[in-house]
């Protein structure tokens, strides 16, 4: 029994940073983000017979039986609890987006690992439940089970998760400044500002402010408020995480050039607004017809690729499993 599924990260236009609730992945706030259709994850997931002790885990090719193995164990521990099967997994995926560099790695790879286990034991789950899912690997997954512009509520278990909503056409340039993987990960950098930042009371009142703004902005298909909201949110996250003790610094001299370079094209009458998640890395928001003018005037600030708007995660390969495709589901 194998089933194949392909993600995409997504890139948040109102961040998430900091857990309500670590056990259960649950956020301090809701958030909204924007799917990509570069950087896609492909995993599949066997079931065996013969692996009695452990799971195995291959990523790109290597075979890891380290922390990442073991948080893949985890998680395929919920889905066995789900199935109510006992039977082990092998899983083996190929991430394209640079693992740990603060470009959404961890949320195509439990997007595309949530959606390929829950097809392989035979779970029929609705895209809310999915994406409930997907969160309990990792936050940012659960924003990449929808695709396309998306809210993560926030909320109980059952009322947190990600449905798509309808928002301006966008596009995104991603500035890649550096391929390899952040000193201190996410989890530990998103505990340290809780516990230290004095800031972090006030990130978690004016993001939630921001969230609702957010979406009356792409209600309305006001590009420019977008802009404005998802530009401002990313410096107030880095501010607070800046705020921690030791201080925590993922904003380097090549990212904030790339800022200074998108308000210096606002400032010529290219609508372009800069964000980053926690790394180095900066992606451009901008219009889909003028995404090639912007990739064209910040190519020699790092490697550039363009992004228009990423499909939901899918099942695009199914043996044996008896499962049946991913259903839609409403929110109330």
């Amino acid at each position: 029994m194998t089933a194949t599924a392909v993600a995409h990260p997504n890139i948040a236009l109102v961040k998430y940073w900091g857990k309500a609730d670590a056990d259960l992945a649950l956020p301090a706030t809701g958030s909204v983000s924007m799917g990509l259709d570069v950087f896609p994850t492909t995993t599949s997931v066997t079931l065996q017979s013969g692996l009695e002790a452990r799971d195995a885990f291959v990523l790109n090719g290597r075979v890891v039986d380290d922390g990442p193995l073991t948080r893949v164990e985890r998680f395929l521990d919920l889905v066995r609890e789900l199935a109510g099967s006992d039977a082990r997994a092998s899983v083996e995926s190929t991430n394209t987006v640079p693992t740990g560099a603060g470009l959404a790695s961890s949320a195509s790879g439990f997007a595309a690992l949530a959606t390929a286990a829950a097809a392989a034991y035979g779970l029929d789950l609705s895209e809310r439940d999915l994406s409930r899912l997907a969160r309990r690997g990792s936050g940012s997954a659960t924003r990449s089970i929808p695709g396309g512009v998306s809210v993560w509520h926030a909320g109980d278990d059952q009322g947190s998760f990600a449905e798509t909503i309808p928002a301006p056409q966008m596009a995104m340039v991603v500035v890649t400044i550096n391929h390899g993987p952040k000193e201190i990960g996410s989890r530990e950098a998103m505990r340290r500002t809780i516990a230290t930042s004095p800031f972090y009371p006030a990130w978690v009142t004016s993001t939630t402010e921001t969230v609702t703004d957010m979406l009356d902005a792409c209600a309305a298909g006001d590009f420019t408020r977008v802009g404005e909201l998802t530009e401002s949110n990313a410096l107030r996250m880095h501010a607070t995480i800046e705020g921690s003790f030791p201080p925590i610094r993922y904003l380097t001299a090549r990212s904030v050039a790339v800022f200074d370079a998108v308000a210096e094209l606002r400032a010529s009458g290219l609508e372009a607004y800069a964000t980053a998640d926690a790394g180095p890395n900066v992606v451009v928001l901008t219009k889909p017809e003028d995404r090639g003018a912007v990739a064209s005037a910040l190519g020699h600030l790092g490697d550039v690729i363009e992004s228009g708007t990423g499909p939901a995660a899918r099942v695009v390969r199914s043996e044996g499993t008896g499962s049946q495709p991913v259903q839609k589901e409403t929110a109330e």
